[in-house]
């Protein structure tokens, strides 16, 4: 038997329904019995709203009232009166069991599920399994008009039944309508069956995600506005009705490792997808969540993995997965299990446990564990902020995209790379930084805030060859966050006037962005913390008078690396943001950072490595022993005091001053009374070195 469903909102109705998040205020049903063709009572109920403020479409359309729609019965009470009457209808007919029968899918999945989880009662089994009437007519059908366009009203032309829909009430010509349509699909001519039905998923799955697997960009969204505390468990009660593909759940995290108030969705469809689409701005609690395309590459790189470890570790389906943060360095596993108690007993022991390490196998201080009922990670979590050893420990709800972002991200980029062995470059003329009053810069202004290099490149499209070398310079705030503006280096004031002409107000991502043609002058301004305005330069704050050196020698034309300092690798020194791949046909080059003083005293502007079409890491080659010393002693010129090596310490206590460090060096020969080779690192200093509180010696 089918129990064909009809129902409608307080808002938007037909092709819109459920997508402006307005509730249920009706709901018209009748039984059909297949094999015999015979029908049970026609129902129908209006249901009581919490919002009674009915829209003008739903008044024009229902004829319904805020002072009828009063007297009704609250959702839950309607849908076990649904109940109660279908199982008469049956009882008459000689039936026992039914499937739900709609005129598409928006009634169950956008309407139902939502609503139902939001007011937190459940739906009865009934409405996780359904026959989609237009996908079935289709079928019937083939010559008739695609699903997406099917309505009640144009299948009923299409086989010439009648459609004066003011002879009924609404709801009722619909339901009349669609148990018609049903009879002449059975009819001898068709013979159809109605044998897949739709279904919904009971819950979320779990589950891994690898690099390699192929995953279609019609099926992806990303979820903006989250809150912080939000699991994938809370985004799939988001989606309530959608059907997620499994482990399609990825958790975005910013620089820091924490969660940035977004996420990747993976459905199972490009029809699902596109129903997500719909529930842009719905609210999860009192914040409205936006909700965009995305594409499979975005997804696989937040949650793909390839780590057998990580594949192990959550290969174990079904578990709620539990973060741990700020464990003691010296923290075992029977620490842990101790720490959590016989309360809530992690699934397989320490085969439950992931603790996260640095190449070197320097332990983070994170961990994930796995539990096998919401009830053990309940009581896991009373657990947040308690202490183990000396130290609290944080934990959160955490999930399998998440293990493979904290995975991946310490495992790539470790704090402090190994020295390699010494090899010397083919060294092109040196870096300097642009000056002058040639305007051959453009800045880009609006930017959205997690904009990087990669979408400033995408952005600029082809005039992305005309960038110089280590020419992209992102402007950070006061507190080393994006601030929206970045200035780009082009090779003439030619290419930076067509830059600017070409992408002007261009959209980046969801925001338009400004772009003006400057020159290195103003440049240079803006990057050491001055302001450029209509006025004209604001000169920038000395923060750190007893550390600036004078008239902004940072900015001299003759800055280069020293010769000391260019026989390593630069990645030994800071961390790069992409690893191009060398090109047979590429010249050998080798990259220069912005002077080491340089980065030191910018307190607003962190540099990036070249664009790829220059190079960041051909051109070195392997040097024997005399090579590299006679590199050591090739003449330069000099940006530090005087010449010498550059030690960093990392691990300092934070009460740690000038003379317990000068204290600690005893006996050897540092920069003799000149406590400017003692460089204590400011906030945004150390976010590009991105280490702990730390001093530089020189």
């Amino acid at each position: 038997s089918l129990v064909v469903l009809f129902g409608a909102t307080a808002g938007a109705y037909g092709a819109k329904l459920g997508s402006d998040e307005r509730e249920l205020i009706l709901l018209v049903w009748q039984v059909v019995d297949l094999p015999s063709k015979k029908v049970g009572t026609l129902h129908k109920s209006l249901v009581k709203a919490d919002n009674l403020d009915l829209s003008d479409q739903c008044r024009e359309v229902s004829g319904l009232t805020p002072e009828g729609l009063g007297k009704a019965e609250p959702l839950d009470r309607v849908l076990q009166q649904f109940s109660q009457l279908v199982s008469s209808d049956l009882k008459v007919l000689g039936r026992s069991s039914y499937t739900l029968c709609s005129d598409g899918q928006l009634l169950i999945r956008q309407v139902l599920h939502p609503e139902t989880s939001k007011k937190n009662f459940l739906l009865s089994d009934c409405f996780y399994s359904f026959y989609d009437l237009r996908k079935e007519f289709h079928t019937c059908y083939p010559s008739s008009a695609a699903v997406k366009d099917q309505t009640i009203k144009t299948m009923a032309e299409y086989l010439g039944l009648g459609t004066d829909e003011t002879e009924e009430d609404f709801g009722v010509w619909q339901v009349k309508t669609m148990v018609a349509i049903i009879f002449s699909m059975l009819s001898e001519n068709c013979n159809h069956i109605f044998t897949e039905p739709e279904t919904v998923k009971y819950k979320y799955e779990t589950g891994p995600c690898s690099k390699s697997e192929t995953v279609d960009s019609e099926t992806v969204i990303r979820a903006r506005g989250l809150p912080w505390q939000s699991s994938d468990q809370d985004i799939a009660r988001f989606f309530k009705g959608l059907n997620i593909a499994k482990g399609g759940v990825a958790l975005c995290l910013n620089a820091q490792g924490r969660r940035n108030g977004e996420a990747l969705v993976r459905f199972v469809n490009s029809e699902q997808r596109d129903l997500a689409l719909e529930r842009h701005k719905h609210h999860m609690g009192s914040r409205y969540i936006e909700v965009y395309k995305a594409t499979g590459e975005e997804f696989l790189k937040i949650a793909g993995g390839t780590s057998n470890e990580v594949a192990q570790f959550l290969s174990k389906e079904n578990q709620v997965i539990i973060r741990m943060r700020g464990l003691p360095f010296t923290a075992t596993q029977e620490d842990v299990l101790g720490f959590l108690g016989p309360e809530c007993p992690v699934t397989g022991g320490k085969e439950g446990l992931l603790f996260v390490k640095y190449p070197d196998g320097r332990p983070t201080g994170d961990a994930f564990v796995l539990f096998s009922c919401e009830e053990y990670a309940q009581n896991a979590l009373k657990k947040h902020k308690e202490i183990l050893g000396k130290r609290y420990i944080e934990l959160f709800r955490s999930t399998a995209a998440e293990v493979q972002q904290v995975l991946n991200r310490y495992m790539s980029t470790p704090l402090i790379p190994t020295l390699p062995t010494p090899i010397i470059p083919v060294i092109p003329p040196p870096y300097t930084i642009a000056t002058g009053s040639i305007r051959d810069c453009v800045r880009l202004r609006g930017l959205p805030y997690t904009a990087g290099i990669d979408d400033i490149l995408e952005f600029m499209g082809d005039a992305t060859g005309d960038i110089k070398p280590h020419g992209v310079h992102m402007v950070l705030n006061q507190q080393g966050r994006p601030s929206g503006d970045a200035f780009i280096q082009m090779k003439s004031a030619d290419k930076a006037f067509m830059v600017a002409q070409k992408c002007h107000k261009k959209m980046m991502k969801d925001r338009y962005v400004e772009v003006f043609q400057c020159s290195g002058e103003e440049m240079n301004f803006v990057l050491m913390g001055g302001t450029l305005n209509r006025s004209g330069l604001s000169p920038p704050p000395c923060k750190l008078p007893c550390l600036s050196p004078p008239a902004y020698a940072a900015f001299q034309t003759a800055a280069v690396i020293p010769a000391e300092a260019a026989i390593y690798q630069p990645q030994a020194l800071l961390p790069t943001t992409r690893t191009p791949q060398a090109s047979a046909a590429a010249p050998p080059a080798v990259t220069y950072y912005p002077a080491q003083a340089a980065q030191l005293y910018m307190n607003y502007t962190a540099y990036y490595p070249s664009p790829p079409v220059s190079p960041t890491t051909v051109g070195y080659i392997a040097a024997p022993p005399g090579a590299v010393a006679a590199a050591a002693t090739a003449t330069h010129t000099p940006i530090l005091p005087q010449p010498g090596a550059l030690v960093r310490m990392q691990g300092l206590p934070y009460n740690t001053g000038m003379k317990e460090i000068l204290s600690f060096f005893q006996g050897y020969q540092y920069a003799p009374d000149d406590y400017n080779g003692l460089i204590q690192l400011s906030d945004q200093a150390r976010s590009v070195l991105q280490a702990p509180k730390e001093w530089v010696c020189l």
